[in-house]
């Protein structure tokens, strides 16, 4: 009997489907958003990216990428905020984990204060080992939080002296905190108390853009919160700007780009990447960028502050690799790199990070969410994200962080 060559066109299809099935599988790993708990900064719990947007992102015949016809304006405005009125009581806070956090706990606060009508105060910053506690404007442009969120809320840059720890009713309350939760949760207290303090905590660190309340208000507020109110103190942005210039020189020697990778080996370690793809060693991370024709003489700056062996792996294909320890200026290791030195160490990162020409996170979490939404709103989009599916000669394109190629990225509802 003889086969019917509608059978062998079948059979062909099944094949193909089950392999781009198997492709679709491998992509669930870094590129996921994740669950971040504030409590426990090193575990990972990953959930399905959303696919509901068209991609509008191509790759060159030379291998850049570029978004078609998209030029990127903030789309929150303070004009059509009205004038806030005279203020009851105060939200106190911290900036707590690190710079990741700190954008989400700034980004609540303001909106909370704004609907309670309240004083903000400046926070302070504090680490994560006891007594590693830090003055806002160490950090940040105190001049530039306040005049950024003139007419917006009435901010003051010390505690009152007659407000005490116990006029404070202190509540927890979920990152990207809604107006109901804040009328049914927050305002009851606020009223009766008269003084918050908010700790916010993250039961899942979701970065996707979501349906925005239509509250153009609302929307206004927590975009510039997020985006418009923090900058570096100059001091701190000198090292970041030194850094950043020096591997830019680096990699222009060669006429390449400049990398900057989220590779820390203590979060390697930890339970949350363990057992899954949401977080790639150092050989993997030299093997994929090997892969896609990235330079061997591009410049690699790693999150990981001081060298180990284990990074040689990295080095050996791109010799250009360094730590903050390799790259930072001499004379301001002994501050910004010494034993009580973590925060500031956070900093540069992020922000070396988000300011780099390519960006390729090594580990999902939500320093890798929040740096995509600094790059998105900057016009930064290139974020490659690693795959075990990459082979030689692959396209840019295939391992382009979803956040922008799909748009997912809430950023996206704040920049148009």
């Amino acid at each position: 009997m003889g086969i019917d060559p509608r059978q062998i066109v079948a059979g062909v299809l099944t094949v193909t489907m089950f392999l781009m099935l198997g492709d679709m599988i491998k992509r669930q790993h870094i590129d996921s958003p994740i669950s971040h708990h504030v409590n426990h900064a090193g575990s990972t719990q990953s959930f399905d990216d959303n696919n509901d947007s068209e991609r509008n992102f191509v790759v060159n015949s030379d291998g850049e990428w570029k978004e078609e016809g998209v030029v990127l304006r903030s789309c929150w405005s303070k004009s059509i905020l009205e004038e806030p009125e005279e203020t009851k009581g105060f939200v106190t806070f911290s900036l707590t984990n690190g710079p990741e956090f700190h954008v989400s706990q700034i980004t609540d606060a303001v909106v909370v204060a704004r609907y309670l009508k309240a004083t903000l105060v400046i926070p302070d910053i504090r680490g994560s080992q006891p007594g590693d506690w830090r003055n806002f404007g160490d950090i940040y442009d105190i001049e530039k939080f306040v005049s950024s969120l003139d007419g917006v809320v009435k901010v003051v840059k010390t505690q009152p002296a007659e407000l005490s720890t116990k006029d404070l009713a202190v509540l927890r309350i979920p990152n990207r905190v809604t107006e109901d939760y804040i009328a049914s949760n927050i305002e009851p207290v606020f009223k009766t108390k008269g003084n918050i303090r908010l700790a916010t905590y993250f039961p899942s660190v979701n970065m996707k853009k979501t349906r925005m309340p239509e509250n153009e208000e609302r929307n206004s507020v927590g975009c510039l919160a997020m985006f418009g109110t923090l900058e570096l103190q100059p001091e701190v942005r000198e090292v970041v700007d030194s850094i950043i210039d020096r591997l830019k020189t680096l990699s222009r020697k060669s006429d390449s780009e400049f990398l900057a990778v989220d590779l820390r080996l203590d979060m390697l370690d930890q339970k949350g990447c363990q057992g899954s793809k949401k977080c790639y060693g150092s050989e993997e991370i030299a093997v994929f960028l090997k892969k896609l024709g990235f330079d061997k003489n591009s410049a690699v700056y790693l999150t990981q502050s001081r060298w180990d062996s284990s990074l040689d792996s990295l080095k050996d294909l791109f010799p250009k690799t360094y730590t903050k320890e390799g790259i930072m200026p001499m004379d301001k290791k002994q501050k910004f790199l010494g034993s009580d030195s973590s925060e500031y160490e956070k900093v540069i990162d992020f922000y070396v990070c988000s300011e780099s020409d390519v960006f390729v996170p090594a580990i999902s979490g939500l320093f890798y969410a929040n740096v995509a939404g600094k790059r998105i709103g900057s016009g930064k989009t290139k974020i490659v994200v690693p795959d075990d599916s990459v082979s030689a000669g692959s396209n840019m394109g295939n391992y382009i962080s979803r956040y922008v190629a799909k748009k997912t990225h809430m950023a996206y509802s704040c920049f148009c």
